[in-house]
């Protein structure tokens, strides 16, 4: 068996209104993670689960397309990271739980009740958290809209006060 070397990411860091955001993209123009720069750890984690391998990190500036779809949505245009290519491993259960995610519109709120059911499996009500909790790219899989079943703010990597500005400034008052 051939050893390939370590595949070359590259690590860009964008200034927000909630703190500077690590964002990591591939030579195809994708991203691999975004995460907040006080979760780099968590973050460097789930890029490791999800690429199957240590990649190389070169510190440098993301495509400007996807560099600019981040920056917009933090200023006010809550589309601009619809088009914007993401590429994770993931389980396919993972992966269904994270579809509807990104599909759904900005500020549309839903329980992991709900995201269970709605992918067929309204058993799997802790298995769809548990997924939500390994989605590598935040924001552009817009875990921080999963709300408790009552409707309530629940956990949310990058912090309860993260939350709950990317909600409000989605149009969700929480």
């Amino acid at each position: 068996m051939r050893n390939t070397p370590p595949e070359t990411l590259t690590l860009d860091r964008v200034a927000t209104p909630v703190g500077e955001v690590l964002l990591v993209t591939d030579g195809e123009e994708a991203v691999r993670a975004l995460d907040f720069a006080d979760y780099e750890a968590r973050m460097l984690r789930l890029l490791r689960r999800h690429c199957g391998a240590d990649p190389v990190l070169a510190e440098g500036r993301a495509p400007e397309g996807v560099r600019r779809a981040v920056e917009a949505y933090f200023s006010g245009e809550l589309r601009a990271l619809d088009g914007v290519a993401v590429k994770t491993g993931g389980t396919t259960f993972q992966k269904a739980v994270w579809a509807p995610l990104r599909a759904g519109p900005a500020g549309e709120t839903r329980s992991d009740r709900q995201r269970a059911a709605a992918i067929g499996a309204p058993k799997a009500v802790r298995a769809a958290g548990l997924a939500n909790g390994q989605n590598p790219v935040a924001v552009i899989v817009p875990c921080h809209r999963v709300i408790g079943a009552n409707g309530t703010l629940t956990g949310y990597a990058g912090g309860l006060e993260r939350k709950r500005w990317l909600l409000k400034h989605e149009g969700v008052s929480a």
